[in-house]
């Protein structure tokens, strides 16, 4: 059926979409060591759940460079 091919393209897109913005978004942002960023990668990039998991817990424990020099300039 074209329906369940559509609905499965598209809800594979999307969990590739979000995979990839987390990977990407992982990359980018400071954990404190390379250790931990190369961890919080490597579940970013895990197909299906790893977004989620980032989403949910990595995001939180990681600070964009940007926001790291404007908490400098307001110390």
């Amino acid at each position: 059926d074209m329906r369940t091919v559509t609905f499965v393209a598209g809800v594979g897109l999307f969990l590739f979409l979000m995979t990839c913005w987390a990977g990407i978004d992982a990359l980018h942002r400071d954990f404190g060591s390379r250790n931990r960023r190369i961890l919080w990668g490597l579940i970013a990039w895990t197909p299906f759940i790893g977004f989620i998991i980032y989403f949910l817990f990595g995001i939180r424990q990681g600070r964009k460079p940007a926001e790291m020099d404007s908490s400098a300039e307001h110390s």
